[in-house]
This record gives structure tokens, C-alpha cells and sequence, in this order.
């Protein structure tokens, strides 16, 4: 069993001001949560970054990922360290990722940029359930939209600010290996938790 947020930005994010650094720092030095997946909008060096610093430590592991701005809403992929070609269609993104068995999370279907209910026109994997930066109705309805699909809920805390790292994550009946916790979640073999640092639930 491994808990990872599946869902981080760093600097590489206009809109994030974490330090690759001290997302590892963290993660090194965090009870329970020794994964993340880096999230950066439409980009992938900040993952890279991040890797690079955290080679030196054994027990934590980086899982490649984006959060790409698509034509219809966000689309997160994760076990790919590139970045899809454009246009960023959720058909073209979703393409990309069944080429290189990667992939596809819903990230915060009915916030801002999120697909909504659009989500259920297209082959994903899983939808965020539990995000740490979204109201907890917001929540339950990607909750209900998962349960409507058929598709394991999973958590990010989509930090952007150090206040906001890990307050929610992902439990995964896995090893810590990047494909075994990606095969694990296709299976459905998480669940979703929060921490007491996590300001809304």
C-alpha cells in the first residue's frame, strides 16, 4: 500500500509558486504520503526538475504527469513524462495516452476548467473525487459522476501554494512503482483519504 497526491503544480505552473526543492523536502520528511504525481499546466519540466532532485532518495517516488488545458476542460495524464501535440482535443489527448498506456484522470469536473458532465463522452480512467482545493459539494458530485461511470474516484490536493500540499491523497493497493500504481487505480484498488492539515473536510 502506497498514498500518493496525484495531483501537484510547481514554479513550472504560471499560476504555482512550490519549489520543486521543497516538494521533496516534504515528501521525504511526510508520515505517510510518499508519492506524488507533478501536474504542471501543459508542461513537464517541472516534473523532470523534481525527479532529478528526488533520485537521491530511495523511499519516495515521482510519478510523471499534466494537466492539459483541452478545447473541452482539464485532462490529467499521468506515467507519461511528454507533453501531447496540438490541438489539445480530449479525442487527441486521449489518443496520445492509449498509444503509451498511460492515464486519464478527470481532474475537478465541476469547477473551472473541469469537463463536467462532458466527462462521460470520453474513455477515461478515473475521475478526481477529492480534491483538496474544492468544495466538499463540488467533490460530491465528481463523486456521483465516478459512481455513474463505473470509474475509481481518486484524490490530488492540487496544490499551487506550500499551504496547500497534502492535504488529501490517494491509497493505493500497489507497490511503490509507477506502473503498478497506475495498473492498481484502472482497477479500482484505492480509496480516497484526507489529512488534518486539509481545510475543507
Amino acid at each position: 500500500m502506497i498514498r500518493v497526491d496525484l495531483h501537484l503544480h510547481t514554479t513550472y505552473s504560471s499560476d504555482a509558486s512550490i519549489q520543486p526543492k521543497t516538494i521533496v523536502e516534504q515528501l521525504y520528511a511526510h508520515q505517510s504520503i510518499k508519492a506524488v504525481a507533478i501536474t504542471d499546466h501543459n508542461t513537464v519540466e517541472g516534473y523532470y526538475k523534481v525527479q532529478r532532485l528526488a533520485s537521491p532518495y530511495e523511499d519516495i517516488l515521482i510519478i510523471p504527469g499534466i494537466e492539459v488545458s483541452t478545447t473541452e476542460g482539464d485532462l490529467i495524464i499521468l506515467g507519461i513524462p511528454e507533453v501531447p501535440p496540438t490541438p489539445w482535443t480530449p479525442e487527441n489527448v486521449i489518443r496520445f495516452v492509449r498509444e503509451r498506456d498511460g492515464l486519464i484522470v478527470v481532474p475537478h469536473p465541476y469547477r473551472i476548467h473541469g469537463l463536467g458532465d462532458l466527462a462521460k463522452n470520453f474513455d477515461v480512467d478515473a475521475i478526481e473525487i477529492l480534491n483538496g482545493s474544492s468544495p466538499p459539494y463540488l467533490n460530491k458530485m465528481a463523486e456521483n459522476l465516478a459512481k455513474d461511470m463505473g470509474l475509481p474516484g481518486v484524490a490530488g490536493s492540487d496544490a499551487h501554494t506550500v499551504n496547500q500540499l497534502w492535504t488529501v491523497y490517494t491509497e493505493v493497493q500497489a507497490s511503490s512503482g509507477t506502473n503498478e500504481i497506475l495498473r492498481a487505480i484502472k482497477k479500482t484498488l484505492v480509496k480516497v483519504g484526507s489529512t488534518r492539515r486539509s481545510i475543507h473536510f
